[in-house]
């Protein structure tokens, strides 16, 4: 229990002592309860010291359950940066999570395009994120533990980022929510040297989605890329059934009928 906690109900400044010791314990966020708990303070005493506290935190949930605190240097984005409290979020949450996407492959040091959110994987729909200038956008994704991870280089706090491979295949997988197959190619393009065949491999084998591996193959194939491409087709083996590049909600869709993937590309990015 913290030195101020027994005097919490009936110090003014309990709330802003409590977030001194979280700045001097390397934490820029906590829930709710985490204060209420240390301090003593009653609920409606805790959210009226918070609110006085003005810039120097933010509310990242609608019921201002958890709390972000703000240094000086980002009282003009009016947040702390996302990997800084993320993983603490998703830790008070009990959800999976993991950066993914552009994001994700802008970590790896892909950024043909800069993107103003954050994209987030995670098991469950949850809305959107918009503290200050910072938006966080979440994508839902069935089997998120079996997706492999690694930790972000050189990041401020713990925050899972998904591999290279992982991060080709969301991209396909999700690109109709990015901009496009076109945008999604472009964006692992860079990605490319950065994945090993047998990181590919075991991501096909965890997510195991025929489509999205012919998509990725046909996509690794028309970007110059035979040996990535090579570890799909052998994965693929003999299911191969005949679909869209870009999934079409009507009928049979036109285009040229790519014969190794079993591909019709109707989207135009890609020569013939």
């Amino acid at each position: 229990m913290s030195d101020f906690s027994m005097a919490g109900k009936q110090r003014t400044g309990a709330a802003a002592a409590f977030i001194d010791a979280q700045l001097a314990g390397g934490r820029v966020a906590f829930p709710l309860a985490q204060l209420l708990k240390e301090t003593g303070l009653k609920i409606e005493a805790a959210k009226s010291q918070l609110y006085r506290l003005g810039h120097r935190i933010a509310r990242v949930s609608r019921k201002h359950q958890f709390i972000l605190i703000v240094n000086p240097e980002h009282y003009s984005r009016g947040s702390p940066p996302v990997d800084w409290w993320l993983d603490d979020y998703f830790r008070w949450l009990g959800h999976p999570y993991y950066l993914a996407l552009q994001t994700a492959a802008s970590a790896h040091g892909s950024n043909p395009q800069s993107i103003q959110v954050t994209q987030v994987m995670t098991d469950t729909a949850r809305r959107p994120i918009k503290v200050g200038q910072l938006r966080v956008l979440f994508f839902v994704k069935r089997g998120i533990e079996r997706t492999p991870t690694q930790q972000l280089a050189n990041a401020f706090a713990p925050t899972r980022v998904s591999t290279p491979a992982a991060t080709a295949f969301d991209l396909v997988r999700y690109a109709p929510r990015i901009g496009g197959i076109g945008r999604a190619a472009e964006t692992l393009r860079p990605l490319f040297p950065l994945i090993r065949h047998g990181e590919l491999r075991s991501v096909l084998d965890e997510e195991d989605e025929t489509a999205t591996a012919q998509r990725l193959g046909y996509v690794l194939d028309k970007s110059g890329e035979p040996k990535l491409a090579a570890v799909v087709d052998d994965w693929l083996r003999s299911k191969r059934p005949l679909i869209p590049l870009v999934a079409s909600p009507i009928g049979q869709p036109e285009g040229a009928v790519n014969g190794r993937w079993r591909i019709i590309d109707n989207s135009g990015e890609f020569d013939a």
